[in-house]
Parts: structure tokens; C-alpha cells; sequence
């Protein structure tokens, strides 16, 4: 009988096929099509489904106990250069085929609702079947190669389904920034494949850390040469999953539909750096100062992206910038030597986070209808507040989605935090200390966003507020009694949107219980060997002491934003924003790495632009006219030599003649 494990390439195969025939379909019969929107839908969504079946299979398959499934059939070969291609089940793979399906799955049920009214809902579902099926097809690669084949479709959907709103100047700046960036991460990744195989002779995974280990102990490869590669090679998931300093792209990226947010900041794009590196643990882990060189980095980019969203007043800025600072988290924990803590993190995280993201789609939604489809005042939390009396449903899993994320037991987030943080302490005691105090500033900008959004009077209807915002922003305001036409109070989301909230506020409250440091099943399945070891060396001597400390800073945080947002007896804006300007202005600035990229990247890309066309105007055109020139001047004068008369032309003749016999005559 056939496993689910050997249909696993029908995985990513199903969403593809579906996309390909709608997407072919939208080509040839583009009317038709787009009048056929439930059915597509309801095909699209059920393609997706029966993926996710298939996956939940082949994770119910790992878990019993099944050996990992390799695939390969030969692609291409010339002499003895053989190279394959194929897929890969393994207890890594099976809960990324799992956790991507189903997030894919209610986003797509979410869209229902939030694209209802698009006029491009067929094409959007095109895209977000395209997204999955390339994610999925990235997690089930066996080797290097073919992951970087999936990994640039990745980045092509998610550079269609940022700039889905291509007609917004934003939406398409941000699709242009996120290729762009990513093509340099990727770039650096591609160098850092050719090398390992230079170096190897193979692309994958256990083949090249055991080969590297060979060459680096018979000297065909010099330990600076294969730390220089480990190093490229992380270049694609620093971009990827937006490590500093290639996290630019992730907060311009919510110019797209916000369940398109979701997708990317929860199980696909982001994701896919986080698992590469897991993946890649075999090579990495020989070299000490690459973990050390990943660690720092993930460090750097969880306090930078929490110190940002400090800040924030755009709800799903604020999102973004908090899906930068958990993905340090995670890539700290990669560089620490757990990847098992970094996956679990990456599993909890990305369900809290879609419900976030789905959560702040729901009241961006209800908000239009007040305010309008302006950005800038949808999304303003200013503009928002009280909305819990009006989407309970919305608000209740937003604040589960907040204590989960600030690491309040036994809601997921803490365990798996606790757990990269107790990595830590043991590897980089420094680095510990950073993230202690980063999730400190989580749990309180995540509260600042409930209470902002949720709590209070609500504030959408003040017209004064909404020409001020607009004219910081740069628009013109609203023309005298437009606002009319719009809904005075805003509204619960339709079921299509309330459903996916309330399942993922389930995995947001549960899943944690899974990486319990004392009996670590998620450990146990990804890693037996280290499950044991965690089980052998837990002691609540050492667990109580960085648990109280990690949800005593958490509380603390919470606590601030209670008194500074909720019972107002805490004027931030005079206690910091007005004592420390500077350093308001630095977060409220995104630290100025978008001015420097500006100033350095895009301005002197400009300036070395022009250069080179003054060099092509002077020089290259100077030649080319002076050849034209002299080529003009010597017909000029040659034209008085063509007289037409013969007498002319033998005198010429003779005179040549003369010249000839006086130029041998002097030799």
C-alpha cells in the first residue's frame, strides 16, 4: 500500500495545478472567468484542502514513527556529473507541509470575505495558490538546488501578491523593494551554493556538512574559504526572512491585501529563511563563528524591530515590525545551536501572528466603511479605538494573539520563547540579555496595539483628526459632507472572516503545551536524541529562575501600557517622546536605515548612473561623432578631386607618377 510519505510531491503539485488552469483560464477567457468567482474560489480553496489532507497524513505518519522518505530521479547528467531532483519527507518537513497547508487554507477562506468586493478576486486567488504550492514545494526539496529554484518562485509570488494593487503608487514601490532586496540575499545565496558544490561536489544537505568536513580536515578546503561560503549562503535567508540589515522590505511589504500579510509573515516567505538555516545546521555547526556571526544578527534584528514598532501608529506597521523582532528571535536560537527551539518558535509564532494579521484585516475592513479606503486613515490606530464593543469576536482573539505573543504561560508563545532564551543564556550570556529586554518592549507595543485599536472611545468619525492625518501624509482632504456617504459605527466581519479567527485562536492558546522543556514532544519528534537530553537535563532550579524572569518583564511591560494607554495615568509622550526627542525621532525613523539605503543605494545608484552617461555622451559618443566627422570632412574634400573630366584625372595620374619616381629616387 502507498504511504502518504511517497504522495507527498502531490503536495505542492495540487495548488500549482490549480493556479496554472484559473491562471490559463484568466488568459483566454478573462470575462468568463472573472464571473465564475465562488466556483473558482471553492476549486482553489479545495485544491489547497486536499493538500493540507494529504499533509496532515504524512505529519500523522512522522509522528508514528516513520523513516524519512527520499525521492530522486535524474535530471540531468553529462559524463559523471549526475544531477538529481525529487522530494523529501522528514519530521522537519512533514510539520512545515502541515503548518503551511493549514494557514494557506484559512487565509484563502478568510479572502472570501475580505476580497469580496474586489474587482480581482479571481486573480488573487490565482496568486495565493501559486504562493502556497511554491512554499510547499521549497519544504519538500531535497537538496540546495532545487530549493533555490522554489525559493525564487517564492519571491515571484510574493512580489505579484505585494504589488496585487499595482495601480497604487505604494503597492508597487513596495513590490519593487522587495524583489530588489531579495535579489541581493539571493544573490549571495546562489554564490554560496556554486561554492559549496565547488567545494563538495554535491547539493545536499548531509552530503555537503559531511563532505565539508573532509575537505576542511585534508586542507582541499581552507577553514576561511568555507566560513566565507556558510556566509553567502545565509545571505538568502537574512533577506528572505528579513534580517537586519535586509529586513527593509518586510513593513513596505503590507501595501498588499492584508491577508496576502498574513500569509507572508506567518508560514511562507519569512518562514522559508528560518527553515533554510535548519536545514543547512549540518554545515553550519562545524564553524563556530558563523553560529556566533547568526546569532549576533538575530539578536540585532529583534531589538531593532521592537524598538521600530515602539513607535507605530499604522496597525499592520506595527504587525510587521513585530513579525522582524520574532524572526531574530528565531534566528538567534538557529545560531545558539537549537534549531529545534527556532522551528518551534516559527510553528507557535506563525499561528498567533496569521490571527493577528487576520485580526487587524477585520478592522481595517469594518474601519473603510467609515472612513473610506484611504490607507492612511484605515489603518491609523488614531482613528481607531472602542472597537471592542463592536467586533468582540475580533478584539477577544487579537488580545489572546497579544498575551500569547508577550510570552504569558501557558498561552504558546511563552514556551517556545522561554526556550530560545534559556539557549541563550547558556551560549551568548550577552545576547540573552538583549532579548530579555526586547521581550519586555514586546509584550508592551503589543498591548499599546489593543489598547489603541480596541479600548477607549471610538474616534473614526472625528473629521478633524482625518484631515490632520491627511495632511501629515501628504493627501488632500476629504471634499465637505463626503463623509456622509460612509457607515457612522463600524461592524463585526462576516463568518467567512470570524471563522479562521476562532480556529487560530485555538493553536494560539494550546500549542505551546507541545515544547514543555520537562516532556518536549516537538523536540521529540524533530530530534529525539535531543528530547532526551532536554528531558535528562531539566531541572526547576534552573527553568523557574529564567521563566519568572522572562513573564516578570513581560508583566512589566504589559503594566506600562495599562497605565500609559488604558488608564491614561501615564503620559508617555512627556515622560519619553518630549524628554528624549532624538531618540524618539531615531525609532519613529525606523533607526534611518531607509534614508541610508536612499542616500547610499538608490541616490548614488543614480549619481553612478549619470556618470556613466556622461562617460557614454563624451567619450563613447565623442569618438563615434568624430569618426562621423572626419569621415564627413574627407568626403568634403575628396568631392573636388571627382570632376568628371579626363584630362583631370591623368594629370593626377601623372603627377602620382612624378611623386613615385622622386620617393625611389631618394632611396
Amino acid at each position: 500500500m502507498t504511504s502518504a510519505s511517497e504522495l507527498a510531491w502531490l503536495i505542492p503539485v495540487l495548488p500549482l495545478l490549480g493556479a496554472a488552469l484559473i491562471g490559463l483560464s484568466l488568459i483566454s477567457f478573462n470575462r468568463t472567468i472573472n464571473r465564475l468567482r465562488k466556483p473558482v474560489a471553492v476549486f482553489l480553496i479545495s485544491c489547497v484542502g486536499a493538500a493540507a489532507v494529504l499533509s496532515y497524513a504524512v505529519l500523522i505518519e512522522q509522528i508514528g514513527g516513520a523513516p524519512p522518505t527520499e525521492v530522486l530521479f535524474d535530471w540531468a547528467s553529462a559524463g559523471s556529473f549526475n544531477l538529481q531532483m525529487g522530494f523529501r519527507v522528514d519530521a522537519l518537513g512533514a510539520v512545515m507541509l502541515a503548518l503551511v497547508t493549514t494557514i494557506a487554507l484559512l487565509v484563502m477562506v478568510y479572502s472570501d470575505g475580505y476580497m469580496a468586493h474586489d474587482k480581482s478576486y479571481v486573480r488573487f486567488f490565482t496568486y495565493l495558490a501559486l504562493f502556497s504550492s511554491s512554499m510547499l514545494g521549497l519544504v519538500i526539496s531535497p537538496n540546495l538546488l532545487e530549493i533555490y529554484v522554489f525559493w525564487e518562485l517564492v519571491g515571484m509570488s510574493s512580489y505579484l501578491l505585494i504589488g496585487f494593487w499595482y495601480d497604487r503608487d505604494g503597492a508597487a514601490n513596495a513590490a519593487q523593494k522587495a524583489f530588489v532586496v531579495n535579489r541581493v540575499g539571493d544573490f549571495g545565496l546562489l554564490l554560496g551554493i556554486l561554492g559549496l558544490f565547488w567545494a563538495t561536489g554535491s547539493f545536499g544537505f548531509e552530503e555537503i556538512g559531511l563532505r565539508l568536513s573532509e575537505a576542511l580536515a585534508d586542507g582541499s578546503v581552507s577553514h576561511p574559504a568555507a566560513v566565507i561560503l556558510c556566509l553567502l549562503v545565509f545571505m538568502g535567508p537574512m533577506a528572505k526572512s528579513a534580517q537586519f540589515p535586509l529586513h527593509v522590505w518586510l513593513p513596505d511589504a503590507m501595501e498588499g491585501p492584508t491577508p496576502i500579510s498574513a500569509l507572508i509573515h506567518a508560514a511562507t516567505m519569512v518562514a522559508a529563511g528560518v527553515f533554510l538555516v535548519a536545514r543547512l545546521q549540518p554545515i553550519y555547526i562545524q564553524f563556530e563563528e558563523v553560529q556566533a556571526f547568526i546569532a549576533v544578527i538575530g539578536t540585532i534584528t529583534c531589538f531593532l524591530g521592537a524598538s521600530i514598532a515602539l513607535t507605530q501608529m499604522d496597525l499592520k506597521k506595527g504587525l510587521a515590525y513585530s513579525t522582524v523582532s520574532q524572526l531574530g528571535y528565531m534566528v538567534l536560537a538557529m545560531g545558539c545551536g537549537a534549531p529545534v527551539a527556532g522551528m518551534f518558535h516559527l510553528v507557535t509564532h506563525a499561528f498567533f501572528k496569521a490571527m493577528l494579521f487576520l485580526c487587524s484585516g477585520s478592522v481595517i475592513h469594518a474601519m473603510e466603511e467609515v472612513v473610506g479606503h484611504e490607507p492612511v486613515l484605515a489603518q491609523d490606530m488614531r482613528l481607531m479605538g472602542g472597537l471592542r464593543r463592536h467586533m468582540p469576536v475580533t478584539a477577544t482573539t487579537f488580545l489572546i494573539g497579544c498575551v500569547a505573543i508577550s510570552g504569558i504561560p501557558p498561552l504558546a508563545g511563552f514556551w517556545s520563547k522561554d526556550e530560545i532564551l534559556g539557549q541563550a543564556f547558556n551560549a551568548f550570556p550577552l545576547l540573552w540579555g538583549v532579548g530579555f529586554v526586547t521581550a519586555g518592549m514586546t509584550a508592551f507595543y503589543m498591548f499599546r496595539l489593543y489598547f489603541l485599536t480596541f479600548e477607549g472611545p471610538f474616534r473614526g468619525t472625528d473629521a478633524a483628526l482625518q484631515a490632520q492625518l491627511l495632511s501629515e501624509a501628504g493627501k488632500a482632504a476629504p471634499e465637505e459632507g463626503g463623509h456622509g456617504q460612509h457607515a457612522s459605527t463600524p461592524h463585526e466581519s462576516g463568518w467567512q472572516m470570524a471563522a479562521p479567527l476562532a480556529v487560530l485562536a485555538v493553536p494560539s492558546v494550546l500549542i505551546g503545551l507541545l515544547g514543555t522543556p520537562w516532556n518536549n514532544r516537538f523536540a521529540g519528534l524533530l530530534d529525539p536524541s535531543e528530547a532526551a537530553e532536554l528531558a535528562e537535563q531539566f531541572s526547576w532550579g534552573d527553568f523557574l529562575p529564567l521563566a519568572g524572569a522572562s513573564v516578570a518583564i513581560s508583566l512589566t511591560g504589559i503594566t506600562v501600557a495599562v497605565l500609559a494607554y488604558a488608564l491614561h495615568k501615564l503620559d508617555l509622550a512627556t515622560a519619553v517622546a518630549g524628554r528624549f526627542p532624538r531618540l524618539n525621532a531615531f525609532l519613529a525613523n525606523k533607526w534611518y536605515l531607509d534614508d541610508i539605503n536612499d542616500r547610499i543605494f538608490v541616490k548614488g545608484s543614480r549619481k553612478l548612473a549619470r556618470q556613466v552617461l556622461e562617460v557614454d555622451a563624451k567619450v563613447v559618443d565623442g569618438v563615434v561623432n568624430l569618426t562621423g566627422l572626419l569621415t564627413l570632412g574627407s568626403g568634403e574634400g575628396l568631392k573636388y578631386f571627382e570632376t568628371g573630366r579626363a584630362q583631370f584625372y591623368a594629370l593626377i595620374v601623372f603627377g602620382g607618377v612624378i611623386a613615385l619616381v622622386v620617393l625611389f629616387s631618394s632611396f
